[in-house]
């Protein structure tokens, strides 16, 4: 695809992974106690969804500078997701093991968001 126009966010790696994320999230919490269903668990489903939707809404404008505004709110929601984890973790929600797996998709999102942004600084994808 190098040199190619991105015809649609499905087609953007970033995006496939961030669903692939959302899934994982939506398995994991699954695991958590009723009582977080309208508290921890709808903010973590909150920033998951905001993921790969984020990343959507920014391809779709067409403009690099559009698209890279919405990358950053997709890094922030990366952040935010990556505390309520380690907050879920304290709250022994989730095994470290799970905390750690998710840690390294995260982290591994987050710099490939990054490259993108690059990208987008020093040429025109779209």
């Amino acid at each position: 695809m190098k040199g190619e126009k991105i015809k649609s966010y499905k087609e953007l790696f970033i995006w496939q992974k961030g669903i692939d994320l959302v899934k994982d999230i939506y398995k994991l919490t699954k695991k958590f106690p009723e009582s977080e269903r309208y508290a921890l668990i709808d903010q973590i489903h909150r920033s998951a969804i905001s993921i790969p939707s984020n990343i959507a809404e920014g391809q779709a404008r067409q403009h690099s500078k559009e698209f890279r505004q919405f990358l950053y709110i997709t890094l922030g929601s990366l952040a935010e997701l990556d505390t309520q984890l380690t907050i879920s973790m304290e709250l022994k929600y989730i095994s470290e093991p799970d905390l750690n797996q998710l840690s390294i998709k995260i982290i591994t999102l987050r710099k490939m968001i990054n490259g993108l942004l690059a990208k987008l600084t020093t040429s025109h994808l779209m």
